[in-house]
């Protein structure tokens, strides 16, 4: 399985990194965190580490450590406006529960 973008999510990132200045693509991860375990990490790839998996979805190259790549296999991320607000939405097969506020989830 890969970890996808939708076209939205990829033209906002790749116009990010343009903006940036720098950068190869988006790095995904997950660390311990929040009331249900994990939580997403996303930022910006300067470098690829020779450990790290990659994928490409829409022109974006997609940067994973070997560890999170287990609980996000499959995922796709979406960019999205809704109102006024607007954000990464994660679309993870792998989560079986989540916290209230979303900001947390376990597999």
């Amino acid at each position: 399985m890969a970890i996808t973008l939708t076209e939205s999510a990829a033209r906002h990132v790749a116009a990010n990194i343009a903006r940036r200045g720098k950068g190869i693509g988006l790095r995904l991860g997950v660390r311990t965190s929040g009331c249900s375990g994990l939580a997403y990490k996303l930022e910006y790839a300067d470098e690829v580490r020779p450990e790290d998996v990659e994928f490409e979805s829409h022109g974006v190259r997609v940067v994973i450590d070997p560890k999170s790549l287990p609980y996000l296999e499959g995922t796709e991320l979406d960019f999205a406006r809704e109102g006024l607000n607007e954000g990464f939405k994660f679309r993870n097969p792998n989560v079986r529960d989540s916290c209230g506020c979303g900001e947390s989830f376990n597999v």
